[in-house]
């Protein structure tokens, strides 16, 4: 896989005077001779790297950001360990009896935006920021290959993930692309004015995270807001079909850069009347979108169009559709997530695939997808009716149990995915036959459900 620049350490990327000033901080009582230099920031003792400053947050951030856990774990208790793994120095919100340099703060999360915001500043090449329901991460490796861009590594978009992205970020680098994320209302903005893009991206807006929102029109609200911390550069690019005032990629004839037409893994682009031939990395109408998107900011960027034009496949994160072999069986990864908008979008791709070169069957493992509210049921109804295409289907998660589909016979249906799913599709699964799995993040990705059948479908193979 073509690897984007991301954290990796970078001598004297900051100095512990320069953390101390930008967080107001204190020096602990004890200091021991140590290196001023400092090469990382993290916030997690068991990644520590040797010259690291370890960030001690609490496991409950308040009323201030909305945390998907809260615990009563803190990462004060962890200062040690940090130490152990090459920690230099320890920003912390009460002084820790352990002989390390510390920065004392009355607040560790405010300490933390101090630094991304004064890291922001240290910033002179263009800035990009995305947001969407769907795809983001997917924008970001497609941008950091057209750009030769800096990228924080994973899904860091929140309120812990941006600041820490902007704090490590190489002051230079060609150009940086940060994600920008939600699931409650007014996330997006502070984040878009900290990291003050020069250009911003809305890549769509689906129905992801719609039951902690009043309706999609505040869903809608809050995507938005990412051009709320526009630099005075001011570049705002957005999916046509969401009708803003801004530059605009897609399928309809105003669009700035509009998909002409799709040929399995290539475009054909019109892009402010020039014509253009893109690849599309993965194939399909969702990956084209994205292409398009990453085609407009990069021309608006100023930039040479070579490298978006001819994005390879690997570029693509894993989880978002990648193909894993398994001797004669084809594994389509898209298990990071799922929303009905992406869902429909990847079993249209799946079942348009063509089947020429595989004499198997077309398999999938469908999980649930969670947060959508009261839509949730006709929701998981309406993309039962997409599957007619596909010779087996299994279901997995209480939501499609919840439905009146006359489907939902059409498959086997799972609680979870668990052994008992595993040791089905293992017993299923024939040469030549190719399965796609996709559902929300808790159903497969998390416990690296799909890392586990591969291995398992290998040692089947040998």
């Amino acid at each position: 896989m073509v690897m984007a620049k991301a954290f990796t350490s970078i001598p004297n990327l900051w100095s512990l005077t320069e953390l101390q000033r930008l967080t107001d901080a204190q020096r602990g009582s004890a200091v021991p001779e140590s290196c001023d230099a400092v090469t990382r920031l993290s916030i997690d003792s068991r990644t520590v790297q040797p010259g690291d400053l370890f960030i001690a947050l609490p496991g409950d951030p308040g009323e201030r950001f909305t945390a998907t856990r809260r615990s009563s774990r803190d990462g004060i208790d962890f200062v040690a360990s940090a130490q152990a793994n090459g920690a230099i120095a320890a920003l912390v919100h009460r002084e820790v009896a352990a002989p390390i340099d510390q920065l004392l703060v009355p607040d560790t999360y405010a300490a933390l935006w101090a630094v991304g915001a004064g890291a922001r500043k240290r910033l002179t090449a263009p800035v990009v920021a995305i947001t969407g329901s769907s795809g983001k991460t997917t924008a970001k490796h497609f941008l950091a290959y057209a750009l030769d861009a800096w990228v924080p590594p994973g899904s860091l978009n929140n309120h812990i993930g941006v600041p820490l992205s902007l704090a490590n970020a190489d002051p230079a680098a060609a150009a940086y692309v940060f994600e920008i994320g939600t699931n409650h209302p007014g996330e997006i903005g502070p984040l878009s004015e900290m990291v003050s893009p020069d250009l911003a991206l809305l890549l769509n807006v689906h129905s992801a995270h719609l039951e902690n929102f009043a309706d999609r029109a505040a869903l809608f609200s809050e995507k938005k807001s990412i051009f709320q911390g526009l630099s005075a550069v001011n570049l705002k690019v957005s999916e046509d079909v969401l009708g803003l005032d801004s530059h605009s990629f897609g399928f309809t004839f105003d669009a700035d850069c509009r998909i002409v037409s799709l040929h399995h893994d290539y475009a054909d682009l019109n892009l402010f009347g020039q014509r253009l031939r893109a690849r599309v990395p993965g194939g399909g109408s969702h990956r084209a979108l994205t292409m398009a998107g990453t085609v407009l900011t990069v021309h608006l960027l100023g930039t040479d169009l070579a490298r978006a034009l001819e994005i390879p496949s690997d570029v693509i994160p894993a989880g978002r559709g990648n193909l894993i072999r398994c001797g004669d069986i084809r594994l389509w990864d898209d298990s990071y997530n799922a929303n009905p908008e992406s869902m429909q979008a990847a079993l249209d791709w799946y079942i348009a695939q063509d089947t020429v070169a595989t004499a198997g069957r077309k398999i999938a493992v469908l999980g649930e997808m969670f947060e959508l509210g009261a839509d949730s049921e006709a929701e998981h109804e309406r993309i039962m009716g997409y599957v007619a295409g596909l010779d087996e289907v299994f279901w997995v998660g209480a939501a499609w149990q919840n439905t009146d589909a006359d489907s939902t016979s059409a498959g086997k249906h799972f609680a979870a995915a668990d052994t008992a799913l595993m040791d089905c599709l293992i017993e299923a699964l024939r040469p030549g036959d190719q399965v796609m799995i996709k559902g929300s993040n808790g159903v497969f990705w998390t416990s690296q459900f799909v890392e586990k059948l591969a291995a398992q479908l290998n040692e089947h193979a040998k």
